[in-house]
C-alpha cells in the first residue's frame, strides 16, 4: 500500500480571486464544489477553500489530503504503526474518505475508492 498522490490544502480570503493564480500556476481547470457550508476548488495538487471560521475550522485542521488505492487498508496499515483513528473510513459521492491522526500530531484525510 502507498500513497499515491498528496494534495496540499490552502485557506483563502476570497475563492474567486485566488483560483486564477492557481490555474496558472498548475495548468488544470479548477473543479469548484462545496461541502458542510466551506466552498473549495481542487486545483491540480491545491485544495483551496474559503469560507467563516467556524465552517472551515474541520477543513483546516487536516494538513494534507493523501489519495490511496484502498482506504481500508491504508487506515488499517497507519493504525498498527501507530495512527489514531479521527474520522473512520465512510463512503464519499466521489469514493470513500478516513482522518488519521499520525503519531507525531499531523491529522491527514486518506481518500480513495
Amino acid at each position: 500500500m502507498g500513497i499515491e498522490t498528496v494534495v496540499a490544502r490552502q485557506r483563502v480570503d476570497d475563492l474567486d480571486a485566488a483560483v486564477p493564480f492557481y490555474e496558472k500556476l498548475t495548468g488544470a481547470p479548477a473543479n469548484r464544489f462545496a461541502f458542510a457550508g466551506v466552498s473549495l476548488a481542487s486545483v491540480g495538487p491545491f485544495l483551496l477553500f474559503s469560507g467563516s471560521d467556524e465552517a472551515v475550522a474541520q477543513v483546516a485542521r487536516v494538513a494534507a489530503t493523501l489519495t490511496v488505492p484502498d482506504v481500508a487498508e491504508a487506515v488499517a496499515e497507519a493504525v498498527a504503526a501507530g495512527a489514531e483513528v479521527v474520522m473512520p473510513p465512510a463512503p464519499t459521492p466521489n469514493g470513500h474518505r478516513a482522518v488519521l491522526r499520525h503519531p507525531h500530531g499531523g491529522i491527514y484525510e486518506y481518500v480513495g475508492p
